[in-house]
């Protein structure tokens, strides 16, 4: 049962919570709520919150699905896979990958007509990015157990996996899984709308003196423009435009594990 089914908010975990949540603010114009020992970072089309734990890890993901009706056939289908889930007050469900990471399936948000506020770029939480040492592993569980499409994958010259990207919907990736020597939280991504926009976006880094750490440049898989910062903690952030849009029937596209893969403009970070 392929997904239909976009990214709505991420979880982090952090060794120093205010430090991440006054770094967000400030890059990404997000709103700091304290819910108990949870921040809550919000901005227009994204959200993220942030617990107290190790740097670099990766909670929890939540995907809100197209139609409210879409839920219960997802069960449906990790039950046939045999996939171990718990419902969710909220209506949802929620299961975990092979390592540990908690992924959320929810029902459709109700459409809302709230404005940007003055001063804050637009930006849409649109995807994130895992690292393992075992790649191939996780793209058999989230394509064959929960229903993600792959979109392209990542070779080396001995055949290996050392990247994959996978799509809930119709752009190209939700998910991006790097092979790397330990198991971490690799980036997340907003999108922006447009070539200019991505430029206003950089000068706001600038404006508030952070540097960007990669980029500007134009991934090969996906084909969109980007750059990423650095947190406190390490862990990437990106704004992006131009991703590419998938046919159903999109196939799956091989590309060469080197640099100008994963930016084809120059210097690329390569985890493995």
């Amino acid at each position: 049962m392929p997904l239909d089914a976009h990214l709505a908010r991420l979880e982090l975990s952090t060794p120093d919570v205010n430090a991440l949540a006054d770094f967000y603010r400030r890059s990404y114009g997000m709103q700091v709520e304290q819910t108990g020992a949870v921040v809550r970072l919000t901005a227009p089309g994204r959200e993220l919150r942030l617990h107290e734990g190790p740097a670099n890890q990766f909670v929890s993901a939540s995907f809100r699905m197209a139609r409210a009706e879409l839920l219960a056939q997802h069960r449906d289908h990790l039950g046939a896979q045999g996939v171990e889930f718990q419902l969710l007050e909220c209506g949802g469900h929620v299961v975990k990958d092979p390592e540990g990471r908690e992924l959320r399936f929810l029902n459709p948000k109700p459409a809302t007509a709230a404005a940007t506020p003055a001063g804050v770029l637009p930006g849409r939480l649109q995807h994130y990015a895992v690292r393992t040492p075992d790649p191939q592993r996780l793209v058999d569980f989230y394509v064959e157990r929960l229903g993600f499409t792959l979109s392209d994958r990542v070779v080396d010259d001995q055949g290996g996996l050392g990247a994959a990207f996978l799509r809930t919907d119709h752009e190209h990736h939700t998910l991006a899984i790097f092979r790397a020597p330990v198991v971490r939280f690799d980036h997340f991504s907003c999108e922006t709308d447009d070539w200019e926009t991505l430029r206003d976006w950089a000068d706001h880094m600038a404006e508030v003196d952070i540097m960007l750490a990669w980029g500007v440049g134009r991934h090969g898989p996906g084909n969109d423009n980007f750059f990423m910062v650095a947190d406190p903690d390490g862990n990437l952030a990106e704004i992006s435009c131009d991703l590419e849009v998938c046919a159903p029937d999109r196939p799956v596209g091989l590309w060469k594990h080197r640099p100008q893969t994963l930016n084809r403009w120059g210097v690329a970070i390569m985890r493995s």
